[in-house]
């Protein structure tokens, strides 16, 4: 084996163990997001008996089931839709919908100091969706 070869195969392991930490990290992210921010509603396991349930107009889906309802395939851009909520064409705080708006939500408390990019506080609004979608995803069941 050459040396091109062996440092080919070493940046490989490098990136693929760097990825597997950064996917965990997320999942990780995603799920303390979760827990803050969803769980009320959609309960500890995501099956949608959380403590609020009740006192909603619309009972909270259950998250755990979202693969097996789309052909058992979870459907990430769909998803990222509705977590985020901003391109639903609802207004209002929730709109029609009593689900925040979590893209907003995110975006605003990443802008808490008067020198915060809003460029950056949208980057940091996606990667909490992101990171809430790799974790809704662990959760799924058939």
């Amino acid at each position: 084996m050459n040396t091109q070869t062996i440092c080919r195969c070493v940046v490989a392991s490098i990136l693929s163990v760097t990825a597997a930490s950064w996917a965990q990290t997320s999942v990780s992210l995603g799920r303390v997001d979760y827990k803050d921010n969803c769980a009320s509603c959609h309960g500890a396991s995501g099956k949608g008996d959380g403590p609020v349930q009740s006192f909603l107009v619309k009972p909270p889906s259950d998250l755990t089931r979202i693969a097996q309802r789309n052909g058992g395939k979870f459907p990430q851009e769909l998803m990222w839709e509705v977590i985020d909520g901003r391109w639903s064409g609802d207004t209002g705080p929730h709109g029609s919908r009593e689900m925040p708006v979590w893209g907003n939500e995110f975006k605003a408390r990443a802008m808490t100091q008067p020198s915060d990019s809003p460029r950056t506080a949208e980057w940091s609004a996606r990667n909490r969706i992101v990171s809430l979608l790799m974790y809704l995803e662990t959760i799924q069941q058939p």
